[in-house]
């Protein structure tokens, strides 16, 4: 494809979390990597699930075995909104807290990121949203994911649901980049495999649109290269084994490494269009995603027929001796293979009215077009083209 990212000699700023401990047993580094950010009272902010299998009093043995007692936060939501995050700014503000634990999938990391910035500068959460770049520091955040998905542990995003628009608000900067990030595959063991699929996309999401992106460059490239080599041929084996350790590894180091291609290249027309479903239907983000991801791949080849050439044989589904048209055509019938396999419903299929859908099109097209990730898409579409998008997801 022509480049059209930034020209060659222009330089690109990379951010990532000043500590990264990754494999078995990285979570059991929580008190050291307090202290060596000169942190002592921590706030444990997860989710009742996190509580229920007990991986929340685990860290805070650990912390409590090194001398450092942790507060739990246990009320965060799947696809946080903004009262959910006024909750943990209220629990956070009762004590002098001087970092955050944030412990679980995408939805209690992204809770942390809104609370530590809220939590130290005030204000309301619509303050922060794009196209405002929020910069400054926010309280040291360790991140500790419990899901291959999200990659929220490496990224300088979070999104945040305004309960009275719908509008899923896109939340960026340096602000929101986690300090640390305990990246250990032994939390995901246990997760659903309705979870494991969901999330699993959403990664694969990731680094497909973080190489097709306006904005890649060779930094992020390397890193969804990566992260798609890792996470393709493993997909569908960690969803049938949730205990085949090799595979769940690699699901883990390909998730935070999509997550750090994207968080430096910015994700595209996929993510643009599906935070509306999840916002509108309440459709988890990874499985709007995979609804969307073959039809936004098909609109998306013909301005970048070479980079998702090259994303096929990454993943391993195309060979280097494929053209690149055979190559995209492979794309196409294993995204749908992949969907098909992990049991993706449609959106019929997970209960969403069709005449509601229909009738929120228009307003889904605009909302993700003012969310600036369409921009970063190799074909920008229009707003009656993302519509089409939407209903042909009923065929």
């Amino acid at each position: 494809m022509k480049r059209i990212r930034s020209e060659g000699n222009m330089s690109h700023q990379i951010i990532l979390p000043r500590v990264m401990h990754i494999g078995k047993g990285a979570s059991q580094r929580v008190a050291e990597t307090l202290k060596g950010l000169n942190c002592h009272k921590p706030l444990l902010v997860t989710d009742k699930v996190m509580v229920e299998l007990g991986y929340s009093a685990a860290i805070v043995q650990v912390l409590e075995e090194a001398g450092i007692s942790a507060d739990v936060f246990s009320d965060t939501v799947p696809e946080p909104t903004v009262r959910s995050i006024y909750r943990g700014v209220d629990a956070f503000k009762t004590h002098a807290y001087d970092s955050i634990i944030a412990l679980g999938g995408g939805s209690p990391i992204d809770s942390a990121k809104a609370i530590a910035i809220l939590g130290k500068y005030g204000g309301e959460m619509r303050d922060y949203k794009f196209p405002r770049v929020v910069d400054e520091a926010g309280l040291p955040i360790i991140a500790i994911p419990t899901t291959a998905g999200t990659g929220s542990e490496a990224t300088r995003f979070t999104i945040i649901t305004d309960e009275d628009t719908t509008e899923k608000m896109l939340c960026v900067g340096l602000g929101f980049m986690p300090t640390a990030a305990l990246v250990d595959y032994s939390l995901t063991q246990s997760l659903p495999a309705r979870v494991t699929a969901d999330t699993g996309i959403d990664a694969l999401t990731h680094a497909i649109e973080a190489f097709v992106s306006r904005k890649a460059n060779l930094y992020s490239d390397a890193q969804a290269l990566s992260a798609m080599a890792l996470i393709a041929p493993n997909l569908r084996t960690v969803f049938a084994d949730p205990t085949n350790e090799t595979a769940r590894e690699s699901m883990m180091l390909g998730s935070t490494l999509a997550g750090i291609a994207f968080s430096n290249a910015s994700v595209a027309l996929v993510h643009g269009m599906s935070r509306p479903i999840g916002a509108a239907f309440h459709v988890p983000h990874g499985l709007s995603n995979a609804m969307l991801l073959p039809a936004v791949t098909a609109f998306s080849i013909p301005s970048a027929s070479v980079r998702y050439a090259q994303c096929a044989r990454a993943m391993g589904v195309a060979t280097q001796s494929d053209s690149d048209e055979v190559a995209n055509q492979k794309l196409i019938n294993e995204l749908k293979a992949l969907n098909a396999d992990l049991q993706v419903p449609t959106p019929a299929d997970f209960g969403i009215d069709k005449e509601a859908f229909f009738a929120a099109t228009s307003t889904m097209g605009e909302q993700a077009l003012a969310s600036g990730s369409p921009g970063n898409n190799p074909r920008i579409p229009t707003i009656e083209e993302m519509v089409a998008i939407y209903v042909s997801l009923w065929e």
